[in-house]
């Protein structure tokens, strides 16, 4: 089965492909239903795979399909081809399982949109390009899927791109991924010119024989994290993922969940070895960013109203949890946080659109309250996403993101106290948003007629097509936790499946004071979740405290209208002052001796008049010289 992975990214873009020439002849349903069978056959395809690697042992978890010869240039051999091992096989399952429920809601979500098959190609080429990126066996083949998931998350966020702001987003997300684009470019350049190869096994080889200088591998760890930052939404280049809520629905958890802001916590856990290979400050800068991220984007979560908003600052900051763990050296808990993330944030996202459609696309939490009633489906799985991701247990997200703190506590426990706090926010503001959509008092009433609506706008639940998904994810989302649960070595079935790829780099923590007394902070993880849940419903439904929601938090701390202001402002000027230099100074000195080479040549083409007697004149005259030379020489 495994020489049959290149399946896996061939079949999303055989659908792409299908609906670009017959998309307009398919239409709406036929177009959603041949991209969800050609996500679902790929979902088939790896899981055939996946029993064909978990059949073997440990060491014979690596199958590597060469398609071609990408780029044979002198000492740049680079093949298109595909690696199947734990990791790959691990992504490509969620990327095409959650990918293709999100595709079948999308059928239900999208219908009498115009653009309908327009979408689904936006869907299909958007999963073919993930799958490049994680199937890669090396750091081209991986950039290909890089850049591919880059550009389409461009026309996907855009899609309504009519309104202004969907634009805009568009444009945000493309720009601020180049940034990133840039460090992961470096990360290559300084790895093919260190190890001479751009092959995952060639470099991870090196790093784990010592073939890659310190300062070296610190380089590549950290341009690899710059572009971790853009795609995976950290600190400084987080800014992009909040406005992405601007694309419908289905973008925002295939996104959100599955694919895009997956991709840095994915590559660095690839060239985890490299990392290992660095300067231990380089774990430390990583692990820092993360916690600091988790804890802003938490605080900015507190105070947003939007149901999408939040979801979306949740993101970056359970992404700061996974960098966390990065940093650690967890790099198991770092995927054990990225698959039950995959489930709970999926099902968070599907479930916040299922109450948009069902609300008319309102989207402002102020305006909803008790939807449980008339949207029960979509109001149990969203409890259940709730509580997956606030930490309680025994829910897929408590076990994982309780691994992270441990290992954090471990590492620094600074680090360990600002997810601590970050986990206590977490399960606050899910709390609030729970509150003020599912319970309380209906307040869709008092805003009926801005929706066209004659009378009262009772919301209504949506059809199977949108809560099949969101039972399945809800399911997910309670039994998810169970591939890595603390109890024993056997029940470590994730550390063990993953020990192929990370064993060189994965922490030993067995001797350290946390792991000794991992269940004292075990039960601290649900003493902080419990207290998160407590201080919301004793603001938001008992009424007790008046609520803190500064507009600075509303705002995001004003960060993203401070850089607008400065890419605006002083760095319009400089951008401005560059291309000047540039035009007058590097132009000018080229154009500049290209004049001067045309004037001199003007003046030595005019004695080349073509009349034989010039040219006799010309060489008696240099005969005469030549005899002066030779006789004044002589004499002096």
């Amino acid at each position: 089965m495994l020489n049959l992975i290149w399946l896996v990214p061939a079949l999303p873009l055989t659908g792409f492909l299908l609906i670009v020439l017959l998309g307009r002849r398919f239409g709406e349903p036929l177009a959603g239903i041949v991209a969800t069978v050609m996500t679902a056959s790929s979902f088939v395809v790896v899981v055939g795979a996946f029993f064909d690697l978990l059949s073997r042992t440990a060491e014979e978890r690596h199958h590597v399909v060469t398609l071609f010869s990408w780029l044979p240039v002198g000492s740049l051999q680079v093949d298109l081809a595909l690696l199947a091992d734990p990791l790959s096989i691990t992504m490509a399952l969620f990327i095409t399982g959650i990918g293709t429920l999100i595709h079948l809601y999308a059928i239900g979500y999208m219908h009498g949109d115009p653009k309908f098959p327009k979408f689904f190609m936006y869907l299909n080429l958007f999963v073919f390009s993930m799958l490049m990126l994680v199937l890669g066996e090396n750091l081209l083949v991986t950039f290909l899927g890089w850049e591919g998931v880059g550009a389409c998350s461009y026309f996907p966020i855009s899609f309504w791109h009519t309104r202004d702001s969907a634009a805009t987003a568009g444009k945000k997300a493309f720009v601020t991924n180049r940034v990133g684009d840039w460090g992961m470019m470096v990360a290559m350049f300084l790895a093919f010119s260190a190890v001479g190869t751009l092959s995952y096994s060639g470099i991870n080889h090196a790093a784990e024989n010592g073939g890659l200088a310190a300062v070296t591998a610190t380089g590549i760890a950290l341009m690899l994290f710059v572009g971790a930052c853009g795609k995976s939404a950290q600190l400084p280049l987080y800014l992009w993922l909040p406005d992405a809520m601007e694309g419908p629905t289905p973008v925002s958890a295939l996104i959100h969940a599955a694919t895009m802001v997956t991709s840095g916590v994915f590559l660095l856990t690839r060239m985890s070895p490299v990392l290992h290979a660095s300067y231990p400050w380089a774990g430390d800068v990583i692990a820092t960013v993360g916690a600091v991220t988790a804890l802003f984007a938490a605080t900015i979560a507190v105070a947003q109203t939007d149901i999408k908003k939040v979801l979306a600052y949740s993101t970056v900051s359970q992404l700061g949890f996974m960098f966390l763990a990065i940093g650690s050296g967890a790099y198991v808990a770092a995927i054990f946080h990225m698959v039950t993330h995959a489930f709970f944030k999926a099902l968070l996202f599907l479930g916040s659109g299922s109450v948009i459609h069902g609300m008319h696309h309102e989207q402002d939490m102020r305006r909803m309250g008790a939807l449980r009633k008339v949207m029960p489906i979509t109001g149990f799985t969203f409890i259940i996403g709730w509580l997956a991701i606030a930490g309680v247990p025994p829910f897929a997200g408590f076990w994982s993101k309780d691994e992270i703190l441990l290992f954090a506590f471990a590492n620094n426990r600074l680090l360990w106290l600002i997810g601590v706090v970050t986990a206590l926010l977490t399960a606050y503001y899910m709390t609030r948003q729970v509150i003020m959509v599912f319970y309380g008092e209906a307040r869709w009433n008092d805003h009926a007629e801005e929706h066209g609506a004659h009378g009262d706008l009772t919301p209504h639940e949506s059809p199977w097509t949108m809560v099949t998904p969101l039972i399945v994810l809800a399911g997910l989302s309670i039994v998810g936790g169970a591939m890595q649960l603390p109890f024993s070595s056997k029940t470590h079935w994730l550390e063990h499946w993953l020990e192929p790829v990370v064993h060189h780099a994965e922490a030993d923590i067995h001797s350290s004071w946390a792991y000794n007394n991992k269940w004292l902070l075990l039960a601290l993880a649900i003493v902080i979740a419990l207290t998160g849940i407590a201080l919301s419903i004793a603001v938001y439904s008992k009424g007790k405290f008046k609520a803190i929601e500064p507009q600075i938090l509303a705002d995001a701390w004003r960060y993203d209208s401070a850089v607008a202001a400065i890419v605006g402002g002083p760095g319009r000027a400089a951008f401005n002052g560059v291309a000047a230099f540039d035009a007058k100074v590097v132009d000018g000195a080229v154009n500049g001796v290209g004049i001067e080479v045309r004037s001199a040549s003007g003046i030595l083409r005019k004695i080349q008049s073509g009349l034989v007697r010039s040219y006799a004149a010309i060489i008696g005259l240099g005969a005469v010289l030549v005899l002066a030379w030779f006789l004044l020489r002589g004499v002096v």
